[in-house]
């Protein structure tokens, strides 16, 4: 068969061609084009375009590259007529994915969505493109497959390619003495910082997130380096905490030897349950009580921030976000984590439950093998 992947961004690249993969498992005639990225290349194929011409973050770099965008849009559909696929695989990066899915659909081709996006949080509008437009919906969440079927919407919760990384990550053997020795790091026991991917992120909380360190001298603060970043980008944090460190590519591997972590909403809370350490969430965005306000009545659509909470419907990890974040919070919190053997079972309890919901590894797999089912159909 003729498959059409949609993939934008670095994320999507990973995902994309681990499912290309499974795909040439379940259809030796598998022929592929696609907009991705290095990994999905390697796995054969055409690349049409890369995501890094055209992916574009934050309004101004939108706006600023408007006609760009809209060129993308009409090289994207006249490919798509040229190549005439069985089926249209649409990855995540729901902005340029959704608009593709209307032509798609009108153009009479079948439309899957791999990794959907998140309308249960925010823009529920989306809702009703994604049930006009997309045959079906792989989602990688376990509560996304009860939320579109109120929508009508054929979904289905396929696995998280998270549970593939790391699972292939436990079954690389470090200590935790070889961790610290291999990073130049002290035999004091660690704590984690994710501060977040994205500038602004670690502008408000980085700095919140150092001021802890005091408080804990018998422990050794680490930072996870983003992969956008360099160590230029937190050295004006530091400047008065020499001892906290800055690892890069080494997030996995940090959060299985830490003792606590600091973490911001996102999928890095999700990581750091499966790799079972204990964890605050914090988040926090500019616009004080307004801000506040809006995020929780407007914007934000669900009882928790945090994918471990949505997944298990129940605070797992505490949430320290706007309002409810302050200095001392974290301090209370962090120490309980920390001291407190009773609190830390109870966390470790709610990541065994978590872990049994999101099932075992294999979702590429799945995936794929559910997409040729439906193909057969």
């Amino acid at each position: 068969m003729k498959y059409y992947i949609i993939a934008g961004e670095a994320s999507g690249d990973l995902h994309a061609s681990n499912l290309m993969r499974q795909i040439k498992k379940n259809d030796n005639m598998a022929h592929f084009r696609y907009w991705g990225g290095d990994l999905m290349a390697a796995e054969g194929g055409q690349l049409v375009a890369h995501y890094r011409d055209t992916a574009y973050m934050g309004v101004f770099e939108v706006v600023k590259n408007l006609f760009n965008i809209f060129r993308n849009f009409r090289k994207c559909e006249k490919d798509i007529l040229n190549y005439q696929p069985d089926v249209v695989i649409l990855v995540d990066y729901p902005g340029f994915n959704l608009r593709m899915a209307k032509f798609i659909k009108r153009s009479g081709f079948k439309v899957f969505y791999y990794i959907a996006p998140k309308v249960w949080a925010w823009n529920r509008s989306r809702v009703k493109k994604i049930r006009k437009y997309v045959d079906r919906v792989y989602s990688i969440l376990p509560f996304e497959s009860d939320f579109f079927a109120k929508y009508g919407i054929n979904a289905i919760y396929s696995g998280n390619p998270l549970l593939d990384s790391i699972d292939q990550r436990k079954h690389k053997i470090e200590t935790g003495e070889e961790f610290r020795h291999r990073n130049g790091l002290t035999n004091k026991p660690i704590i984690a910082m994710l501060a977040g991917s994205r500038k602004e992120e670690v502008h408000r909380l980085l700095p919140e997130m150092v001021k802890m360190m005091p408080h804990f001298p018998d422990f050794q603060f680490v930072i996870a380096g983003a992969p956008s970043f360099t160590m230029s980008h937190y050295e004006p944090y530091l400047q008065n905490v020499k001892e906290a460190r800055v690892l890069f590519d080494e997030t996995y591997s940090l959060l299985q030897h830490a003792h606590a972590a600091m973490v911001t909403s996102g999928t890095a809370t999700l990581e750091a349950a499966l790799l079972n350490c204990p964890q605050v969430v914090c988040y926090k965005m500019w616009g004080g009580a307004f801000t506040d306000f809006m995020s929780k009545r407007v914007i934000i659509k669900v009882p928790y921030i945090s994918l471990v909470n949505l997944i298990m419907q129940r605070e797992v990890i505490k949430e320290l976000f706007q309002s409810t974040f302050s200095t001392e919070a974290l301090l209370d919190e962090l120490k309980k984590l920390c001291y407190d053997e009773s609190h830390r079972n109870k966390v470790f309890k709610g990541y065994e439950e978590l872990s049994f919901i999101m099932g075992g590894p294999g979702s590429s797999e799945r995936t794929a093998r559910l997409m040729a089912d439906a193909l057969s159909e």
